[in-house]
Formats: C-alpha cells, sequence, structure tokens
C-alpha cells in the first residue's frame, strides 16, 4: 500500500514537473516571437514608447531562459549536498528577472534623453502600432495561462514570468493608447511622455519581483490562513496528544516546511507517540503539496516552551 502511495506521489509530480518545463520552454518561444514583432513595430514608426515596449520584451526573453533553467534545477531530487532539495532555485531566476527589468528601465530612460535632444516624426505610425498590437494579444494570453499554471504548480519562477509579462501587456495598451493620441492630436511629447511613465513602471516592477524573492530566499513563512490552516489540521489529527507550541513555517518555491513541538503524556511510549506524529504528518501531506514536516516529541513534565510562545492545548 505504502510503495503504491508513493509510485502515485512520484507520478503526479513528474507530470507536473513535465507541464511546468514545457511551459517555460514555450514561454522563451513566446518571448522570442512577441520580441521580433515589437523590434519592427519600432523599426517602422521610429517610436521612442514603442522602444521602450521592446526593450522590455528583451528582459522577457532572458528572464523565460533563466526561468527555464531554474525549473529544472529546482525539480532535481534531493540529494547529499542538498538534503532539503534545490526548490530555491526558482528565487534565484526571479531575482536576476527583477535586476533585468532594472537594467531594462535604465536603458528605456537613456532613449528618452537622446530622443528629446533629436526629437523626429512618427513615421508609419499606423502600421507599426498594429504590429504592436497583435504582439500585446499574444502576451496578454500567454501571461494569463503562466500565471495561473504557475500558482496552481506553486512555482515562484513561472509565476514571476506570467506576472512581469501582464504589466508588459498593460504597459503596451497604456502605449498603443498614447500613441494613438499623438497621432490624432500631433502632440510628439507624448511618445517620450509615455516611454518614461513605462520606465518608471518597469522600475517599480522590478522592485516588487525582486523583494518578492529575496523573501523566499530568506525563509518567509506561510501567509496567516494558511498558518491557520496548518494548525487546524494539526489540531484535528492530534487525538492522544496534548498540546504543541515552537510552530514554525517556511517557503522554498513551491515546497512547504512545517516544524512543531508535540507535548505527550510522560507515560506514553515512543511506539504511541510515533502514531500520532504519523498521523498528524499523513493529514498535513494529503491537504498541502510538496510538504515536508519535522515533529519534536516532549513528555509533558519536562516540557519547554520557547519564550514569547504559547502553548495550544488540543481538545
Amino acid at each position: 500500500m505504502a510503495a503504491t502511495m508513493t509510485m502515485t506521489t512520484a507520478e503526479v509530480r513528474e507530470a507536473t514537473r513535465q507541464k511546468v518545463a514545457s511551459l517555460a520552454f514555450w514561454s522563451i518561444v513566446v518571448a522570442c516571437v512577441v520580441l521580433a514583432l515589437k523590434v519592427i513595430a519600432w523599426y517602422i514608426t521610429g517610436s521612442v514608447a514603442l522602444y521602450s515596449d521592446a526593450a522590455e520584451s528583451i528582459v522577457n526573453v532572458i528572464a523565460s531562459i533563466a526561468a527555464f533553467w531554474a525549473i529544472q534545477v529546482s525539480y532535481k531530487p534531493a540529494d547529499q549536498d542538498h538534503p532539503f532539495g534545490h526548490h530555491k532555485a526558482e528565487y534565484f531566476s526571479a531575482v536576476l528577472e527583477g535586476v533585468l527589468i532594472v537594467v531594462a528601465a535604465l536603458l528605456i530612460i537613456n532613449e528618452v534623453w537622446r530622443s528629446w535632444q533629436q526629437p523626429a516624426p512618427l513615421e508609419q505610425p499606423w502600421q507599426g502600432l498594429a504590429v504592436n498590437g497583435v504582439a500585446t494579444v499574444i502576451n496578454a494570453i500567454w501571461a494569463w495561462m503562466l500565471i495561473r499554471a504557475g500558482q496552481n504548480a506553486k512555482s515562484p519562477a513561472l509565476t514571476a514570468d506570467g506576472q512581469h509579462i501582464m504589466t508588459d501587456v498593460v504597459t503596451s495598451v497604456g502605449v498603443l493608447g498614447g500613441l494613438v493620441g499623438a497621432v490624432l492630436t500631433g502632440w510628439q511629447i507624448l511618445d517620450p511622455a509615455l516611454a518614461v511613465i513605462v520606465a518608471l513602471n518597469i522600475l517599480w516592477q522590478g522592485w516588487h519581483v525582486i523583494g518578492s524573492s529575496m523573501n523566499g530566499l530568506m525563509d518567509r513563512a506561510v501567509d496567516n490562513q494558511e498558518h491557520l490552516q496548518i494548525r487546524d489540521i494539526i489540531s484535528a489529527n492530534s487525538k492522544g496528544a496534548l498540546e504543541v507550541h515552537d510552530l514554525k513555517t517556511r517557503i522554498a518555491g513551491r515546497a512547504t516546511f512545517i516544524e512543531f513541538h508535540l507535548v505527550v503524556d510522560a507515560d506514553m511510549t515512543v511506539g504511541a507517540s510515533h502514531v500520532i506524529c504519523d498521523r498528524i504528518e499523513d493529514a498535513l501531506k494529503a491537504e498541502i503539496p510538496s510538504v515536508r514536516v519535522t515533529i519534536h516529541v516532549e513528555p509533558d513534565d519536562e516540557a519547554k516552551l520557547p519564550k514569547g510562545t504559547t502553548a495550544v492545548p488540543f481538545a
């Protein structure tokens, strides 16, 4: 029975890995296609705003390649040098993506400065806007797919890639709308002004991606809702135990690590306490994907509460 359960878990894990890796690979292909379209749109029009849009797409290509690599590494099984697994590899690609976003913003600002010094009218604006519009639609569909798949698979790299692309979509829509206004009104200043707005938006997004990834690298705990869920699961499956304290959690990519102290009667046998621990661990694994549980059993006559913590008695 146990062997069948292990095989089933392994098969599900492998299926998830293949799906995530496939999405990461196709993300590279889509990013290259979108980049090509946006470069064509910029080349046709000479618009600095469309240049800024294309510059961000270069980041998308590099970030997609980094995400593909990180996902491959993160799904490697634990080994002697990495006994807790390789889950955090995805955070490194997300940090790289954040840094590249900031670099792209700086390049855009530099191009805006150049265009203000040497202003030039837009050439063939409608053709360029049409090409960029097609690229934006492709990006929007793909970003939605990546975010949904990344959240379901608890993949920071895939989710970060999708969120970045969705930000690119919002930026592109703003750029397209603004350039339409510039063409209709003849206000050429709208072109570099839009590019500045794009650059500031990209800077904010880069900061957000870096900050979110750093939280993961620094062992951020689960959110309050999941913390309460974990406590409820432990409480519901702890018959025979007295209380729990020092409950700690941390997130590493799609893996969740849980550890706590379980207080039992001092006269309880090791075998009996082990049964309780197994029951709790099985319940947590059934509700929380990719969870790792460590339980420290304490007899009630020697249980010590860490300073500043409160024991949670079980009914």
